[in-house]
């Protein structure tokens, strides 16, 4: 068996909340009998604890106002968020999908408009309180899995930040072909002169 040989161990936080923690790291020699092989100029480690990933906080980090028995039924993606649709309240049409951790839901509950949790930018934010496009909240769901959230809103002007009424409006995708006349599911048991015809 070869001889381990010791590789020097540079430690680097990697985000707000990592607790670096050293530990003993070992390789063996290429050749036993020779010099070690030479060593890397610094290994990086990079197993945070389980709250944080890619170096950022989740929603598990961030403090929070929600009632805890809502927070408790929630099932999060291993981020912290939930996806966060956001529908016309009297048309129904289906204006964005956003992103919103625990405290982003309580501020949304609370404040009558649409607080998200942005991935990209690793913050809050309300929609509209740039654009003036403001989402005045009328309802808030959960759906039969609690992992998804419905917030029917009064949209003010463009749901999109393209400036489209909605995320989905400018990029519809063609359905395959169709081989015959396309029905709807029965709405009802059919009678025996029914399946006859």
């Amino acid at each position: 068996m070869p001889e381990a040989c010791p590789i020097p161990l540079t430690i680097r936080p990697s985000g707000p909340a990592y607790r670096p923690f050293p530990s003993p790291v070992s390789r063996p020699c290429l050749r036993p009998g020779l010099a070690p092989a030479p060593a890397p100029a610094e290994i990086i480690r990079r197993d945070p604890p389980p709250d944080v990933q890619n170096g950022r906080m989740t929603g598990s980090d961030r403090p929070s106002a929600l009632d805890p028995a809502l927070a408790a039924r929630l099932k999060r993606g291993v981020d912290g968020l939930l996806p966060a649709i956001a529908q016309q309240y009297d048309t129904g049409e289906v204006l964005m999908l956003g992103w919103m951790d625990d405290e982003a839901l309580h501020r949304t509950l609370t404040t009558g408009r649409c607080t998200y949790w942005s991935r990209s930018r690793q913050e809050y934010w309300v929609k509209g309180d740039t654009s003036g496009h403001v989402q005045l909240v009328k309802s808030v769901a959960l759906d039969c899995d609690a992992d998804t959230v419905l917030v029917k809103v009064d949209q003010v002007g463009a749901a999109c930040h393209t400036g489209d009424r909605t995320c989905f409006d400018a990029d519809e995708l063609p359905l395959g072909p169709q081989t015959g006349p396309q029905t709807g599911p029965q709405t009802g048991p059919q009678t025996g002169q029914e399946i006859a015809q």
